[in-house]
């Protein structure tokens, strides 16, 4: 029987599709705001799946617009009550249910302090959406296996469109406009190989750099919710920094050589860690000859980690049914998470 977490990632191109012709003028209007609004503090709000997409689109505002962003430890403002400086800053929370105390009320702290706050939700009837001075909603639809899939790829989505239009860039507009077609090609990419590899495995390293980081976050978690595998993600920059010592004989690692800069150090690493006899699944684009695993591609390199997590969630997805396991009620784990 087909998961329900297979479809809503299988569902994630309709989805994106729908969300793109929504909100345009709210989209134009916000990059205006924030194109015209000197912001001395840029920060993100958000936990779990949701901290990687946030963690993608900070990365994209720092490459793109040149702005610093940071995550905020959230207890600072629940638990702590430290006093922080808001009036200059631009808060951007994301969120599939919007219903998390902990990424409300920093929210609402920064917004009642004078900050530019935004919400990317899924939910925009929520406490978050309510909280929030620009709310942008995902339209992922809703979405009921634990796993999150299809509001992860929104997500990373409506954090590319916030950066296009804080960039006012239109050739960067036009190639998040062509993303549906190519997720809907990333689902159809074979990653057997991954399956027959982690099947058994109970242990992964999964390895990622810049832009491809998060991606690495995100696949690692979803190993270990729906496949009960231990995973751990690293950037490739720091994977010698002591994670290292954890290779032996047949240690699995998937790694992660998306196009741009990074790619040519996450192909030798790949190579670096066979030679100290760790199972390497090496995901890339067909270009690249040792590649274990075929990494789709976008219009351009910076959209390409929303495609590789849409053939990565098709396999995962795969994988725990062929461990034995539903990945749509993972243990322990529910689908609204509430935490202070």
């Amino acid at each position: 029987m087909t998961s329900q977490m297979l479809k809503e990632a299988c569902s994630a191109a309709e989805r994106v599709a729908f969300q793109l012709q929504q909100e345009k003028e709210r989209f134009v209007e916000l990059g205006q705001r924030l194109r015209t609004t000197q912001h001395s503090n840029a920060l993100t709000v958000a936990r779990g799946s949701s901290d990687h997409a946030a963690s993608y689109c900070a990365y994209l505002i720092m490459a793109r617009v040149g702005r610093i962003v940071a995550s905020l430890p959230m207890s600072l403002v629940t638990l702590y009550k430290s006093p922080l400086a808001t009036r200059d800053a631009i808060a951007i929370a994301i969120s599939q249910s919007g219903q998390s105390p902990d990424v409300i009320e920093p929210i609402r702290y920064f917004r009642d302090g004078g900050a530019t706050t935004v919400a990317l939700v899924n939910d925009a009837t929520s406490p978050l959406a309510q909280a929030a001075e620009w709310t942008l909603p995902l339209h992922a639809g809703p979405e009921l296996s634990v796993a999150a899939t299809k509001s992860f790829i929104t997500s990373l989505v409506a954090g590319a469109r916030l950066t296009a239009h804080w960039q006012n860039d239109a050739e960067f507009l036009a190639n998040i406009d062509a993303l549906p077609e190519s997720l809907e090609a990333a689902t159809k990419v074979d990653w057997s190989k991954a399956i027959d590899v982690l099947a058994p495995a109970s242990r992964i390293m999964v390895v990622g750099r810049g832009i491809g980081f998060p991606v690495a976050l995100e696949s690692a978690l979803k190993l270990k919710e729906t496949s009960a595998i231990q995973a751990e993600a690293f950037s490739g920059a720091e994977i010698k920094h002591g994670p290292m010592a954890l290779i032996d004989e047949g240690y699995p690692l998937l790694i992660f050589a998306t196009r741009g800069p990074t790619q040519a150090g996450m192909i030798k690493l790949a190579d670096e860690m066979r030679g100290r006899g760790a199972r390497v699944l090496l995901a890339a684009p067909d270009d690249v000859a040792e590649r274990d695993l075929t990494l789709p591609v976008t219009k351009t390199p910076d959209l390409d980690p929303i495609a590789a997590i849409q053939a990565f969630y098709v396999m995962a997805a795969n994988l725990s049914a062929a461990r034995g396991m539903d990945p749509d009620k993972p243990r322990h784990l529910s689908k609204v998470t509430k935490t202070n």
